[in-house]
């Protein structure tokens, strides 16, 4: 309340719901007793942390109006920009903070400047300059948004400030994409958190209408509020999630500086990449991934270390795993041939295809391709087994040997070094001779690691019926073939 007893505009950060406030109980509850049933190894490189998310507040409103420490003004590099944002900061802090500004004498791109909150409730403004988007300079407006966003919580952090409520910074007049800009926003502040928690208390996300929904939907990437949702939220995060400090990283597109500026570039030739690297400065700015265009000329040259070419490999498999983040790929998940399941007898984590739910001839292969990636990427950084079902696949459904070796081709070193096993289950003679020339001739490393199961009994002395969800036609074909035992085990109800 005012003195004179009129109702206060303003809003105290206290009195608004955190993020995790609103998440139900019964979810938690559900959530702790499939743990018990199937834990799971595999953690997001954005955990569950109970702590973090006391701290964050998502709010539909204006950040003018919030009563914490200070808020977050987005302008132009002279602090003039007329955006909602900054229009309604000046109308409410008064004609003192226009003042205040020409004494700044502006603001660089990536920059954070202070100044007092005048006649706001906030006690001071922190005036911040987005980068304006343009996508064949990507790189430079993702780093300079980073720097937005990491420069406030640093200044706040100077000032011993406890709290901080940030408006979006990508101003629309700026063009850049709400989303790719709200990966970078959310990803920094959790990076700030994880080390300087204990400097915040509060940091407030006030969003309009129109932003929340992009907010509500990629909390959950970086501020899980339980082990499920965690878990849940694996598959969509992008493929650059940047570095320690959340700052994006792009290898390719970093530029190399030596500390030996008087080496000629040809001097380390004869000792390949790895003399080259050695030149490299240890400052944070110097470190990155070579001089592409040489590994470019080496590759042609037939020259390039073993070392670098597995690092051209990643880039390539980054690259898909990127486009396989932003595809619609619903229409290949409606098949159900790929999923988890349970684990086996070792612990690890059971993945099923089912060969008969893969139209070849009718689904677009490339997507089938992108599909995979996406869904077992994060599943492939811990060991696993496959198992495939082979039970009645008909001729068009059989995966052609080439999509085959370009998906072992694609995929990163991890998938073939954390397979542990191959089950192949109900095979036909055509099969197992066809599986023997790709593994033989094509794919050798493979070939130790197929097991050829004739029964579902002879599974199940790998992996317990219930860590395993069977498709109801796999069961009837087993039960027919190799007697009725198995009829009475229930089918998964998901299937």
């Amino acid at each position: 309340m005012d003195p004179l007893g009129a109702p206060s505009q303003f809003v105290d950060v206290d009195s608004l719901p955190g993020w995790s406030d609103d998440y139900k109980a019964k979810q938690r509850d559900s959530h702790q007793n499939s743990v018990e049933k199937a834990p799971v190894d595999v953690r997001s490189p954005f955990p569950y942390r109970k702590d973090i998310n006391a701290k964050i507040i998502l709010w539909k409103g204006d950040v003018a109006l919030l009563n914490c420490t200070a808020i977050v003004n987005t302008s132009n590099e002279s602090l003039t920009d007329k955006n909602p944002v900054s229009e309604s900061i000046f109308m409410h802090a008064g004609p003192d903070l226009r003042d205040e500004l020409q004494k700044l004498k502006g603001c660089r791109t990536g920059e954070a400047k202070l100044t007092k909150g005048f006649n706001l409730a906030a006690r001071f403004i922190i005036h911040t300059v987005g980068p304006k988007y343009k996508s064949r300079y990507r790189t430079a407006a993702e780093s300079s948004l980073y720097s937005c966003y990491r420069n406030v919580l640093q200044l706040a952090k100077e000032q011993a400030m406890c709290s901080v409520g940030f408006c979006v910074v990508n101003s629309v007049k700026r063009c850049y994409p709400l989303e790719d800009a709200t990966h970078i926003a959310l990803r920094t502040v959790r990076r700030f958190l994880e080390v300087h928690g204990e400097t915040l208390e509060k940091v407030v996300f006030a969003v309009s209408e129109l932003e929340e929904a992009t907010y509500q939907k990629l909390l959950p990437l970086y501020f899980p509020r339980s082990l499920e949702e965690e878990l849940q939220s694996l598959p969509y995060l992008p493929a650059d999630i940047g570095n320690a400090e959340g700052e994006p990283v792009v290898p390719e597109r970093q530029i190399r500086i030596t500390e030996k500026p008087g080496v000629p570039d040809d001097a380390s030739d004869e000792e390949g990449l790895e003399a080259d690297l050695s030149f490299i400065g240890s400052h944070a700015f110097a470190r990155m991934e070579g001089d592409v265009d040489k590994q470019r000329r080496l590759i042609l040259q037939g020259q390039l270390s073993e070392a670098a070419l597995q690092k051209q490999h990643q880039r390539n498999y980054n690259r898909w795993l990127c486009q396989a983040r932003a595809e619609d790929l619903s229409d290949i998940a409606s098949l159900k041939a790929l999923y988890q399941t349970g684990v086996d007898n070792c612990g690890r984590t059971v993945m099923v295809v089912v060969g008969r739910n893969i139209p070849v001839t009718l689904i677009d292969m490339e997507k089938a391709l992108l599909y995979f990636i996406h869904v077992m990427d994060h599943i492939a950084v811990k060991e696993y087994v496959l198992v495939y079902f082979h039970t009645l696949t008909n001729d068009y459904n059989q995966l052609d040997s080439n999509f085959l070796k370009k998906l072992y081709d694609v995929v990163d070193a991890k998938y073939k070094r954390n397979l542990k096993a191959l089950y192949f289950v109900h095979p036909t003679f055509r099969s197992k001779v066809s599986a023997w020339f790709f593994t033989t001739f094509t794919v050798s490393g493979l070939k130790d690691k197929i097991h050829y199961v004739e029964s579902l009994q002879q599974l199940f002395t790998a992996i317990a019926p219930e860590q395993i969800d069977l498709p109801p036609f796999v069961l009837e074909y087993d039960a027919r073939e190799n007697g009725p035992y198995y009829s009475s085990y229930p089918p998964s109800p998901d299937l």
